[in-house]
């Protein structure tokens, strides 16, 4: 079976803040209340999709959440008019109004799990909808991620998507930001690598004593067992606590995999030789062999990977063969990821093609292009039936650049979030961009 890997982007919203909410994330916490760009943000990832849509990539998008989360907002007590909410919130609590217009939803590597049809017992792709409810501004999204799914993936022959698992924290779930496919093949049947961080059920069980560790083993084998998943095929790996507690969050600002390539740093796993041991052993089940590319850490410590987001990166296969390694443009600026990656290119490994982007709005916020994308290997008949309308192409590119010069600001700071003007601009385009992209229903909101 022939499959094409889709990276569904996270639109950036018009409300992009930089409100430092997500503790455990450095350079979020490290921008904290500083003024961001709204309509920056929006067009530098609008560039990396349409540079990768032209070179040949599988691109579309996931469209940004309503903001402010009014429902949070009124389930917290704050009543009347919508600008009677914010101002009341403003005034006595700017904490929460500033997690009710978190940016956080452009980072669509947390909006789900999934799992393409090759791997699953019903041969149809399956998403999950991560629950985040390790932090607040997050543990709403999965509504609206799960309904802008099924708007998208609307065909129950082709696809299913689940409701999120229970929001407890025994079943912490961050979406594929801890998960990754190794294959021969996108359409070939894979093995799906989930990492966690702690084991709620084994309290005596290492887990990192300074940051959150937001995914949970048992939050982990749910989703396989929602989805199908072959037991055989589904790998579950602790990250190392330690390196959690440098500020690593997820796994994918540590390692990131494709096709049966792993590139990972010597400190990403708890167990690196075990983790290498068994899947290279189960990898070869499906008939392929594991090509695990290490970075050490006399190369690159934790910290310059942290600070670069050089694994928070895209690994891609090429259309004409290769595989190309999009980077954020902060690695090109950090000394020792600059030579690292020289080197790699030069090595005559499978990866031999470094792509560069600036995405400084998202990394001043704490997400890099991995965070950036929700990877979807889907067969043409499964492509054929999901909503075209998201799909980047020169058209949808060309409408979206004036819909963002249109409505989105050129400077927000923190005190503009309790400004009632923000909501309305945000509404009207988040109402004109469900026309553009033919997604009607999305928001429950009337302008």
């Amino acid at each position: 079976m022939t499959a094409r890997e889709y990276n569904f982007d996270g639109l950036v919203g018009p409300s992009h803040n930089y409100a430092g909410l997500s503790f455990g994330n450095v350079a979020s916490f490290s921008n904290v209340k500083s003024e961001s760009n709204p309509r920056e943000a929006a067009l530098q990832g609008l560039a990396k999709m349409r540079a990768l849509a032209a070179r040949g990539f599988g691109q579309a998008l996931l469209p940004p959440h309503a903001r402010p989360n009014f429902a949070l907002l009124r389930s917290l007590g704050f009543t009347g008019s919508d600008a009677q909410v914010i101002s009341s919130a403003a005034k006595t609590s700017p904490v929460i109004l500033a997690a009710a217009y978190s940016a956080s939803p452009m980072w669509t590597a947390n909006a789900a799990t999934v799992s393409p049809s090759p791997d699953t017992a019903d041969g149809r792709a399956h998403f999950t909808p991560a629950n985040l409810n390790n932090k607040l501004h997050r543990s709403y999204e999965h509504v609206q991620t799960a309904r802008a799914l099924r708007a998208i993936f609307h065909d129950e022959r082709h696809f299913a998507v689940h409701d999120a698992l229970p929001p407890t924290p025994a079943f912490g779930d961050e979406g594929a930001a801890n998960h990754t496919r190794l294959c021969a093949d996108h359409g070939a049947p894979g093995v799906e690598m989930f990492v966690y961080g702690r084991v709620e059920f084994q309290p005596d069980a290492p887990s990192p004593r300074r940051f959150p560790a937001r995914q949970t083993r048992e939050a982990s084998e749910a989703v396989a067992r929602l989805h199908g998943l072959d037991p055989r095929r589904a790998v579950f790996i602790q990250q190392d606590p330690d390196t959690i507690d440098q500020g690593v969050f997820h796994n994918d600002v540590i390692a990131v995999g494709n096709g049966n390539v792993l590139f990972y740093h010597q400190q990403a796993f708890a167990d690196e030789a075990a983790s290498l041991d068994g899947l290279r052993r189960v990898l070869a089940d499906t008939g392929a062999d594991l090509v695990a590319v290490r970075v050490d850490a006399s190369d690159v410590t934790v910290a310059d990977a942290v600070g670069s987001y050089l694994f928070n990166s895209q690994l891609l296969s090429r259309p004409e063969g290769g595989m190309a390694l999009l980077v954020p443009r902060e690695c090109r600026e950090n000394a020792a990821v600059d030579r690292y990656l020289d080197r790699l290119v030069a090595s005559g490994g499978p990866i031999d093609e470094l792509l560069t982007f600036d995405l400084r709005q998202s990394m001043r916020n704490g997400g890099g292009p991995a965070c950036l994308r929700l990877r979807v290997a889907l067969t043409e008949q499964e492509a054929a039936a999901m909503h075209q309308g998201v799909i980047m192409t020169e058209a949808l590119h060309a409408r979206l650049v004036p819909w963002v010069q249109k409505h989105y600001r050129d400077r927000l700071a923190p005190a503009d979030l309790a400004d009632p003007q923000l909501a309305v601009e945000t509404c009207a385009a988040l109402d004109e961009l469900t026309g553009i992209l033919g997604l009607p229903s999305l928001y429950d909101f009337q302008c």
